[in-house]
């Protein structure tokens, strides 16, 4: 469900932008109107949410809608590629914004120096078509997750830890939530102590964009009920079955 009412129609200015995707087999110049009038949450712009938000502003998606609490540091740098060096200490939503709107004027950016709280979650959701969960804890991501069922909104959601990366697609009524693939949280888990090469998260971002972007115009097949991971250091990829919890406290 479209949750604006922006006008579909490219300019010839767009047309020109977004011409050699159109030329892909399937995609043309209606999934690119589509793409257009849609909205994302990003929740998270850091190696994941920063890549994902990135390529979709590039693609031509109508709007972002960008949260992330916190100033840039200089260790965020080796994956954060929205940022700059000099911007350390600064909002890293106000300067991805500034980036995205450099990169692609097209694209409306509004921006939430906050975490996902369940009052945030519940206001956000309702106004944009998907959502991208890429917060580097438990907490938000479930937030995220109730409140994307509750109402409705497709939710890429994405993690990676060193050289390995999980990616699956929540679609309320149809596929598993969340809550139902990752019933616990890892009790070892350290928001800020895991490690990260860039170029992993970048990749892992970058397939974040792509399913976004299928589950949004309806090109291709996204995944549904299947959870993609791998590990880069052996270049091992692998698509597993995912399960409904009929029981699930959250989409059961």
């Amino acid at each position: 469900m479209t949750r604006s009412c922006r006008s579909m129609n490219l300019s010839e200015h767009e047309k020109e932008r977004y011409k050699r995707q159109m030329t892909i087999n399937g995609f043309g110049q209606e999934r690119q109107n589509t793409l257009k009038s849609k909205s994302a949450m990003i929740a998270g712009i850091g190696g994941l949410g920063g890549n994902a938000a990135l390529y979709l502003a590039a693609a031509g998606i109508g709007k972002l809608v960008i949260v992330h609490y916190g100033k840039l540091t200089l260790s965020n740098l080796n994956r954060q590629i929205l940022m700059k060096d000099n911007w350390v200490g600064n909002a890293r939503v106000t300067q991805a914004k500034k980036f995205i709107e450099e990169l692609n004027p097209h694209v409306e950016v509004e921006i939430y120096d906050e975490r996902i709280s369940e009052e945030l979650a519940v206001k956000l959701i309702p106004t944009v078509d998907i959502a991208l969960s890429a917060r580097p804890n438990f907490h938000e991501r479930r937030q995220l997750n109730k409140a994307s069922v509750a109402h409705g909104t497709p939710m890429v959601e994405a993690a990676m830890n060193a050289m390995e990366g999980y990616l699956f697609n929540v679609i309320p009524g149809k596929t598993p939530c969340l809550n139902c693939v990752f019933p616990e949280d890892d009790p070892g888990w350290q928001e800020l102590g895991f490690p990260v090469l860039g170029a992993v998260s970048g990749v892992l971002g970058c397939l974040m964009a792509i399913e976004a972007i299928k589950i949004l115009t309806g090109f291709g097949r996204p995944l549904l009920g299947q959870m993609l991971t791998f590990n880069l250091f052996d270049m091992e990829f692998k698509k597993l079955r995912t399960m409904r919890d009929p029981m699930c406290d959250v989409c059961g």
